[in-house]
């Protein structure tokens, strides 16, 4: 016989399904709210997704082909050209024509419904363009005579939280318009802002063999790279596209796929989280050195070096009443926020009123102007240093006069004309400045005539002879020709400021260095 129902548990059932308290209240309230959006978003949302369709389009995008590559190539060769340049209008024309949101987008839906087949050719279309587009813009910069570090390059060279936050809004970007099927070229220009620029920065590094440029632009690439296709992937989970829609897995290609998320996941934690900490510290230090310094202090200047070990500080400060102890305090204070030794230089100046307030502003203004200098040199003792392929201890600067000498170092294939046009760019780069770039002691060309009259060619050489001779301070020969001919070509190069010496010859004028010139850099004469 049926035990008749526990008519104390159906009370109890009843009285927790009415609990007259407010949190029981609360807790109805807000379970009631979610299971109406969980409702609405799969009626208004989900529903209105053909997730097939989707998933069949993005494949079709997603794999290597020879339009691909070939659009890669030439967004990444126009990427670094813009880089070169300094020029932000010509990167941006490099990202209009950059093919990689297909692939990228495309291992992240891969992830999101677990298709090891597409996530397998998502990845290797990603490794061939990555490849190919780092192969090709070394080649680019390696054939350049411009290979200065511009600070469209510098910018590029270390991930921040910026950085991150422009991929993570180019992924969100990028899925939604997939999903919705909005997709454009203003989208994949948005996922090419966070890939093609370090691309092209990696091939730089890698041309001129910086290897700090190379490791920064690289880590940010491989950053931006996970970043999108992670939000990718969580968007796609978040519109409801699961495993139901890709074919059979087996169990090791479900682990595979586990754990190349979990591969993709863990460096970027580790990255955000360094990129963080980085953030962090900046803010840290200007607070925790103004806080010490006093209430009434200012900070007018702050240098630091987060990579070094310890980590290097330099700070100005204006106060009213300096404190003897307030560079111990501050070096303690950052090194126990920091949890790394710290080295602080921590400069304090008085600030009084009237004359006194003026003369510390004026020596501010000072200090300003000759770390602006400073800085303005150094980077010009780099740049120059990088073009004439010499070490920058051998650039020799006159700050007052802004004049830079450097003798050039021999390059391979490299004639006197070759090393003229790397001093016009690099004068072209600092017009405040007088450059001069030294050549090495390379033969001199022919003086092409018709007749009695110059030739354009024979001018130009003659322009090149006058070139080399002012700035190797030697002195020149011109052998062959008519008298009237070596006449012609001697009073132009005189009008220059290089008087040659003219010998009789064949022919053919052909200039030379004189018989005893100065001991080059490789000690022959």
């Amino acid at each position: 016989m049926a035990s008749a129902p526990n008519r104390t548990d159906t009370r109890d059932a009843a009285a927790a399904n009415s609990d007259p308290t407010p949190s029981g209240w609360m807790d109805r309230i807000v379970n009631t709210r979610l299971e109406t959006w969980r409702r609405w978003w799969r009626v208004a949302v989900l529903e209105t997704v053909d997730q097939e369709a989707v998933i069949e389009k993005r494949r079709e995008e997603a794999y290597t082909s020879p339009r691909y590559l070939f659009m890669l190539a030439m967004s990444a060769g126009i990427a670094i050209l813009g880089l070169l340049l300094s020029s932000p209008a010509v990167v941006i024309g490099a990202m209009l024509i950059a093919p990689l949101m297909g692939p990228i987008i495309g291992a992240g839906f891969a992830l999101a419904i677990g298709d090891y087949s597409w996530l397998r050719g998502s990845a290797v279309a990603l490794a061939a363009g990555t490849v190919l587009g780092v192969a090709l813009t070394a080649l680019i910069v390696f054939v350049s005579p411009l290979q200065t570090v511009t600070p469209e390059i510098a910018a590029r060279t270390q991930p921040n939280l910026f950085d991150l936050a422009v991929a993570v809004f180019s992924a969100l970007a990028g899925a939604y318009s997939m999903i919705r099927g909005r997709e454009g070229t203003i989208v994949g220009v948005a996922i090419a802002t966070a890939l093609m620029p370090p691309l092209g920065v990696v091939g730089f590094g890698l041309a001129t063999a910086n290897w700090t440029v190379f490791s920064g632009a690289l880590l940010l690439y491989v950053t931006n790279l996970m970043t999108i296709a992670l939000v990718a992937t969580i968007m796609a989970r978040i519109y409801g596209f699961s495993a139901r829609l890709s074919e059979k897995q087996t169990r090791w290609q479900t682990a595979l796929i586990i754990a190349v998320f979990i591969g993709l996941a863990v460096p970027l934690f580790f990255s955000l989280r360094q990129i963080v900490w980085e953030t962090n510290a900046a803010r840290v230090i200007r607070t925790t050195v103004l806080a010490e310094a006093g209430a009434d202090a200012r900070l007018t200047n702050i240098d630091f070096d987060l990579d070094a070990d310890p980590v290097t500080v330099s700070a100005t400060i204006l106060t009213p009443s300096p404190r003897p102890a307030a560079e111990a305090d501050s070096e303690a204070a950052l090194a126990s926020q920091l949890h790394r030794p710290v080295e602080l230089t921590l400069t304090q100046y008085r600030v009084g009123t009237g004359a006194e307030a003026e003369a510390v502003e004026l020596l501010r203004a000072r200090e300003d102007s000759q770390q602006a200098l400073n800085e303005e040199t150094r980077l010009l003792v780099e740049r120059v240093a990088l073009i004439a392929g010499t070490d920058p201890s051998d650039v020799t600067v006159d700050r007052e006069a802004r004049r830079a000498v450097v003798r050039a170092a021999r390059l391979p294939g490299a004639g006197l004309a070759a090393y003229r046009a790397l001093e016009a760019r690099i004068q072209a780069a600092s017009p405040n400045w007088t450059v001069r770039i030294e050549p090495p002691l390379l033969a001199l060309p022919q003086i092409a005539f018709d007749g009695q009259d110059l030739t354009a060619a024979g001018r130009v050489a003659l322009n090149l002879v006058a070139w080399a001779a002012s700035r190797r301070g030697q002195p020149v020969s011109l052998t062959g020709g008519t008298s009237e001919t070596r006449a012609i070509a001697a009073q132009i190069l005189e009008e220059a400021g290089v008087t040659p010496i003219l010998n009789v010859g064949g022919p053919v004028m052909q200039a030379g260095w004189t018989l005893d010139p100065p001991e080059d850099e490789t000690g022959a004469p």
